[in-house]
């Protein structure tokens, strides 16, 4: 059973379980109508497909830091690329 599309289409719900159905906060039963359920997108659905496809939060950085060291974008002279030159230089590759 979708949990997510039955919260969405039934703010009165606030337990489901699988086997038993749906409930409200008195424990009455709410009906659900499984074909609305099914049918349900979640409008987020691309949130969650770009989190789990974007470089890690350290990759994007080092990516950035990279296309501005080279000159691919503006802004070797900011703060922030500073801060990274200085740590770049006191821990070299090897």
């Amino acid at each position: 059973m979708n949990h997510t599309a039955i919260y969405a289409l039934y703010p009165q719900v606030v337990t489901v379980d699988d086997s038993a159905g749906a409930f409200d906060k008195d424990g009455n039963t709410v009906e659900i109508d499984l074909a609305a359920v099914e049918a349900w997108r979640d409008p987020n659905q691309y949130k969650y497909q770009r989190a789990a496809a974007y470089p890690s939060i350290p990759e994007q950085l080092d990516l950035l830091w990279h296309a501005m060291d080279e000159g691919s974008i503006p802004g070797n002279k900011t703060a922030w690329y500073t801060a990274i030159q200085s740590v770049k230089t006191q821990f070299p590759k090897s």
